[in-house]
């Protein structure tokens, strides 16, 4: 199959709808888009996201930090990116790119915003000395997968994702191209796995919490209308391994429910006992979202 030909204009303008499922929200500029503030809890932190995969590495961490007995009690607040609940000025004053997750730091004399969720990780796991090596060479291993990550993923979500699952049409190239690269992703991470039990080596870290969503999904056959059959990941069998692994964790359970269909807020750990079945994982509610 041969793609339509397209010759851009000189200077591109935002003059026509872009179609696709993201079409009413994506713009070309930033910055809040109505008033409205956030709500806040009685916790040191408080945390705005989705049940998204970026959104999944926060919850997750924190319910980890809460599992070793760190006291780090978090109100997690639901941002629905497909109502534009990301683009309120009270968003956009703790994230100008207006993106889950963001989060306040209230723990100290005066409340700070961190945002972008590798460095919402690297926080808290410098700030609880928590699933990060204080010394060279496996801080460096560690923080070389969590860069890695974060550069890895808007191939897969707004690359890969994106072309084959949410574009109003079809085209060979850019499906190939980025399914091309989420194949060469998934196998650097695979090789990985074969040689280590976790990706910064032989102990669980935050580049795993970082990995854990992303990875997840597709291993399940979860993401992008079972895209892991087109990608044939059931190949990659070390990383299926890793995720199993995960998954048996209680704390990864817990926080791959938390700004979901299945617990669109939490305020306590009571929350998840309001929750009939908290070991069925939720698989429904980021399917839909790009790039989050």
């Amino acid at each position: 199959m041969t793609d339509i030909a397209y010759t851009p204009p000189k200077v591109w303008t935002h003059d026509k709808e872009n179609g696709g499922r993201f079409a009413s929200i994506n713009r070309p500029t930033a910055g809040a888009r109505h008033d409205k503030d956030l709500p806040v809890g009685d916790h040191p932190f408080q945390l705005y996201s989705l049940g998204t995969p970026n959104g999944q590495k926060v919850t997750i961490m924190f319910e980890e930090l809460l599992s070793a007995g760190h006291d780090a009690e978090y109100d997690a607040w639901l941002i629905n990116i497909g109502e534009g609940d990301q683009f309120s000025s009270g968003f956009t004053a703790l994230n100008p790119n207006g993106k889950i997750p963001a989060l306040e730091d209230r723990s100290g004399d005066e409340p700070f915003r961190v945002f972008e969720s590798g460095a919402i990780l690297l926080h808290l796991a410098e700030k609880f000395d928590f699933l990060l090596p204080r010394a060279n060479p496996a801080r460096a291993e560690v923080l070389s997968w969590l860069m890695w990550q974060m550069g890895t993923a808007p191939f897969i979500g707004g690359g890969f994702g994106h072309f084959y699952a949410y574009a109003p049409e079809k085209f060979e190239y850019p499906i190939d191209r980025y399914a091309m690269e989420t194949k060469r992703i998934l196998s650097v991470a695979d090789l990985r796995l074969g040689e280590t039990e976790y990706l910064a080596g032989n102990e669980y870290s935050i580049a795993d919490v970082a990995c854990y969503g992303w990875f997840g999904a597709l291993v399940r056959g979860d993401a992008y209308n079972d895209a892991a059959t087109f990608l044939s990941v059931h190949e990659y069998a070390n990383l299926a391994r890793w995720v199993r692994t995960l998954e048996a964790r209680p704390a990864v359970r817990r926080g791959r429910i938390v700004n979901t269909t299945n617990m669109k807020e939490r305020h306590s750990p009571a929350d998840f006992e309001r929750i009939e079945k908290p070991e069925l994982l939720e698989r429904v509610p980021w399917k839909s979202l790009e790039n989050a």
